[in-house]
């Protein structure tokens, strides 16, 4: 269901309409590519350096580089949410970023459907947030008489 999802939102992002499952994901795949190349024919490389706040999403990014031929790095003793890419700035605010924001929405949904299921039949069937108040009483002003 999840690989489903992530391959039709990379063929939303790549326009493609194709149905068949691999094949969309392989020809949104070449697509984006396409684009790529043909932005690089109009548009210098530039490095922008990204921060990504966890493993699962920088694991994400990192993968979505590599697909359409990316190199991402980091310098070194840069921390490891530090993720560079060298691509015309073009291709990653309208292409790469955009992707990568509604894959890693995907993947988020399905890690809290997934953590909250596992802690319901595990640890305690209400996983609901905690209640807001006004916290912890404040000592009450002494008396003046």
């Amino acid at each position: 269901m999840l690989l489903e999802k992530l391959r039709k939102i990379e063929a939303l992002h790549a326009g493609t309409t194709s149905d068949g499952e691999r094949e969309a994901a392989r020809l949104a795949a070449e697509r984006i590519q396409a684009r790529l190349a043909d932005v690089r024919s109009r548009e210098p490389d530039i490095e922008i350096v990204y921060t990504l706040p966890d493993p699962w999403t920088r694991k994400l990014f990192l993968a979505l580089c590599r697909r359409y031929g990316l190199t991402p790095y980091r310098r070194y003793r840069q921390r490891y949410s530090t993720v560079q890419v060298v691509a015309p700035k073009t291709f990653q605010e309208q292409t790469l970023w955009p992707e990568y924001r509604a894959l890693a929405k995907e993947l988020a949904t399905h890690f809290d459907e997934i953590t909250s299921r596992v802690v319901r039949e595990a640890i305690h069937g209400d996983v609901s947030e905690a209640d807001e108040n006004d916290g912890p009483k404040g000592l009450l002003e002494p008396s003046r008489s």
